[in-house]
């Protein structure tokens, strides 16, 4: 179980610090709920507590593990499948996985692909929302700007 002040990740919308515990009314159930607020953009996001584990919500890389995260990005294969579907429902699972590698793996992969070919806007839209995902932890776990983080990501993939 995580505490107000813990800083956690979750797949789908990346890291942010526990703001509060509390208990909602919602369809007639009355359930507990983390109060995640996020740092970028100040979303705050309602997480049940019985179902943290289901979702994939764990706590964010600590230091270390961000500078070997940075660090692999050149070295990450990036290759994708040419077929727009099947690359794009391997990417979804990438991220939902919630390990920051295979994040990682989806942002490289798109940007390339951006660089060489273009994206549509489903892909743009994944590509914006992997790169938020990835630097909302790093940012959180560097105690870094989001401009930081994102100038250094580029800066890898170059």
């Amino acid at each position: 179980m995580f505490r107000v002040g813990d800083k956690i990740a979750h797949p789908m919308h990346g890291a942010g610090i526990i703001d509060g515990i509390e208990e909602r009314k919602l369809n007639g159930a009355v359930r507990t709920y983390y109060i995640l607020k996020m740092p970028a953009g100040g979303m705050v996001v309602m997480i049940p507590t019985e179902s943290t584990e289901q979702i994939g919500v764990r706590p964010i890389v600590n230091s270390n593990q961000a500078d070997e995260l940075m660090a692999s990005i050149p070295g990450i294969d990036a290759n994708m499948t040419s077929n727009w579907n099947r690359r794009y429902r391997e990417n979804m699972q990438r991220i939902k996985s919630g390990d920051l590698l295979e994040v990682a793996r989806v942002v490289k992969g798109l940007m390339t692909r951006d660089v060489e070919k273009g994206l549509s806007t489903g892909e743009r839209k994944m590509l914006h929302s992997a790169k938020q995902i990835f630097i909302s932890e790093i940012v959180l776990s560097k105690k870094l700007s989001y401009e930081e983080v994102e100038s250094q990501l580029n800066e890898s993939l170059a």
